[in-house]
């Protein structure tokens, strides 16, 4: 085990040398290395004690070699002694994850290995990395992608997907169709777009004797995307045939058969100055599985469409205590808790004031606003029979809510301000399955001052009052970038509202980054905070820990 990270260190560090070897004419070399380290430590303030092994890290090499219109990589992966806390468990020890070989013209794309692809917005099928959250869905098998003129797109997919360092019992299909209508028709000033999508996935239960549910499960989705000079409306809806619910973790039914679907559509205008975005979403019985019985896990092992929570992602600490996740999945607990899907949206609007006028000033302020809102799908719920019938546009009981408010002043060629506000709405009973609501109001400051291209200072605070749960919260950030390479920061999230005067604890951090060419160090220490870490409106859950961090990220 230490023999292997050792091994794995020492290659890639030769690797990370390697682009000073001279290489033939055409061919390049190229790759990457990353490593996030976490030594944990008791905490008697947090009541967290290490775990049994208190030193671990996840780490990530990949290579890749390109001639001609051929190119060919592989990724291994390192988790030793164990993976960081609360990562996927089938993250484990150390071996060759990925690899693929492609081969690349104007017209065909062919892969065969490991690949990642999304089909329209990924509502239906998407798989991608993200090493901050644990994902990586990537399919092992062969893809297809031909371009016969600018305008038309054909993919075509199959293979399984990956789990760990192994792949899942199912076979995954799919075929996706693009058409540049605009092309076509030569429209001038617009842009027309449709796009066709069907995905299978088959899989056969063995511990259902007589399943009432096919073995194949197929999905279809049509989209339109449209703009015209300053303005762009797309929709795309989907539809997954009848499968087993899963409202149980690990438990399938076999008489709960339900169909699933999905409504998405964005429309927007923007200008020098101004734009205007809104975003509406459906989703009824959306979850979808490599394995049916994955449904539930927590950490978005063989998930193979992409569902992320459409809010605003926040910048702000306090912000994220309570941060919504989307709901695709169906839920008949009791009366108070009924789930089959979400309803809901986002409203975006930005304005520049121009420059001397009386909110602009002499160098221009933003203001910039933010509107979401998601509801439960209303219908009609018969518990005993475990069966639903849902009303398409309706809106049932509330899940979450943000409005907020941000105004950005720049007041000289070095100082630059902006000002906050946020209002929350979280019911952590049909959320998270637990009990209570949570009703917040946030206030953040920050102010940026540089004092030349590459020193600069930036401090934040902010407050949070909460009417449950935790309580008030208060924090506060202090960045300090001392050049173009080296950086310093603390930060503290103080929980001095809580009922409970034992758990008013400190989240206290503090660490450094150094930047060489393509390489970055950063080190940190302190703790973190339960809760969920979300990227891009995806999440995974962490515990709360104290340690110090070490990552390193290089590329070369």
């Amino acid at each position: 085990m230490k023999i292997k990270l050792f091994l794995f260190i020492v290659i890639s560090t030769f690797i990370s040398h390697a682009q000073e070897v001279s290489m033939p004419e055409k061919v390049n070399f190229y790759g990457g290395f990353e490593s996030n380290s976490q030594w944990y430590l008791n905490d008697k303030g947090l009541n967290v004690v290490h775990p049994e092994t208190p030193l671990r890290a996840n780490s990530y090499l990949f290579t890749n070699l390109k001639y001609k219109d051929w190119i060919a990589g592989v990724q291994a992966e390192s988790y030793e002694d164990q993976a960081l806390l609360n990562f996927n468990p089938r993250y484990d020890k150390t071996d060759v994850a990925t690899y693929f070989l492609q081969f690349k013209n104007e017209k065909i794309d062919l892969t065969a290995g490991y690949f990642y692809e999304q089909f329209g917005s990924g509502l239906l099928y998407r798989s991608w990395e993200d090493r901050a959250l644990g994902i990586n869905n990537s399919l092992r098998g062969g893809r297809v992608i031909f371009k016969p003129t600018a305008y038309f797109t054909l993919k075509s997919i199959y293979g399984r997907q990956r789990t760990g360092f192994d792949i899942s019992k199912s076979e995954i299909y799919g075929v996706d169709t693009e058409i540049v209508l605009s092309d076509i028709f030569k429209m001038k000033s617009s842009e027309l777009l449709f796009g066709v999508t069907y995905v299978g996935r088959e899989e056969i239960v063995e511990t259902i004797a007589n399943p009432n549910f096919n073995s194949l499960t197929n999905g279809y989705a049509a989209r339109i995307d449209f703009s015209h000079k300053g303005f762009y409306f797309s929709t795309e809806f989907n539809y997954k045939s009848n499968d087993a619910i899963i409202e149980v973790i690990d438990q399938i039914a076999n008489d709960f058969i339900k169909p699933g679907n999905a409504l998405l559509m964005n429309a927007g205008y923007s200008k020098k100055g101004f734009g205007i975005d809104a975003s509406f979403r459906r989703l009824e019985n959306m979850g979808f599985f490599s394995e049916r019985i994955a449904k539930g896990n927590a950490f978005n092992d063989r998930i193979m469409n992409f569902v992320p929570s459409l809010t605003k992602q926040h910048h702000y600490n306090l912000a994220n205590i309570y941060v919504y996740q989307a709901q695709p999945n169906v839920l008949l607990g009791d009366e108070t808790l009924l789930k089959t899907g979400e309803i809901g949206g986002q409203l975006d609007l930005f304005y520049n004031f121009k420059k001397n006028s009386f909110f602009g000033g002499k160098y221009g302020s933003k203001l910039a606003i933010n509107l979401s809102n998601w509801h439960a799908l209303a219908g009609t719920f018969y518990l005993p029979k475990k069966d639903y019938s849902t009303e398409f546009l309706s809106f049932g009981k509330k899940y979450f809510s943000d409005y907020n408010i941000e105004f950005t002043k720049k007041w000289n060629s070095k100082l630059q301000t902006v000002f906050t506000y946020i209002n929350q709405y979280y019911d952590k009973k049909l959320i998270e399955e637990t009990d209570g609501l949570v009703k917040t109001n946030i206030l953040g400051a920050e102010a940026t001052y540089k004092f030349n291209d590459s020193q600069s200072i930036r401090v934040v605070g902010e407050h949070m009052w909460a009417d449950y749960d935790r309580k008030n919260w208060v924090a506060s950030t202090l960045e300090f970038n001392l050049n173009s390479k080296l950086s310093f920061f603390t930060a503290d999230m103080y929980n001095y509202g809580n009922d409970d005067p034992e758990a008013r604890n400190h989240y206290y951090n503090l660490g450094g980054a150094f930047r060489q060419k393509s390489t970055r160090i950063a080190l940190s220490y302190g703790r973190q905070r339960g809760g969920l870490v979300c990227v891009g409106g995806v999440c995974r859950f962490v515990p709360e820990s104290s340690g110090v961090s070490l990552s390193l990220n290089t590329t070369f």
